[in-house]
């Protein structure tokens, strides 16, 4: 296969989806805490999710801000595969409507922690600049 051809869309590697125990609240009939699934997004949707977690300008001229804590809610929300987040059903058990909203009332902070940090992981943000340009290098 030329090399060229490696970047068709058709020989590319699907992303994979992982699974994380983001909490042992969440028991299954086994007993055992259920992993929920993280799966990659495309550039194109992480596009659309940081035009979403804008501030407008503060004051005339200036340039809209990105809002962390909002980008990185987007992003697991968009990432979680497993449980279903936009279930209407789940959101009505914890008394919230919206999926950003029900990831905050259903996880410890340290839990949304570990989901974020995996969502992170799978998305390539865990990887320092400097690891990948020694990776192309070798």
């Amino acid at each position: 296969m030329s090399s060229l051809k490696a970047f068709f869309s058709q020989n590319v590697r699907p992303a994979t989806v992982e699974e994380v125990v983001v909490s042992d609240r969440f028991i299954g009939e086994d007993g055992k805490p259920i992993p929920w699934k993280v799966r990659a997004l495309t550039e194109a949707e992480n596009e659309q999710l940081r035009r979403a977690s804008m501030q407008p300008p503060r004051k005339r001229g200036d340039a809209p801000e990105i809002q962390p804590d909002t980008y990185l809610a987007k992003v697991a929300v968009a990432s979680v595969v497993f449980p279903d987040l936009k279930d209407a059903e789940l959101q009505q058990s914890y008394g919230v409507m919206g999926a950003e909203e029900l990831l905050k009332k259903m996880l410890l902070p340290g839990e949304y922690a570990r989901l974020v940090q995996k969502v992170q992981e799978v998305n390539g943000f865990d990887r320092d600049v400097n690891e990948l340009i020694d990776e192309v290098k070798n």
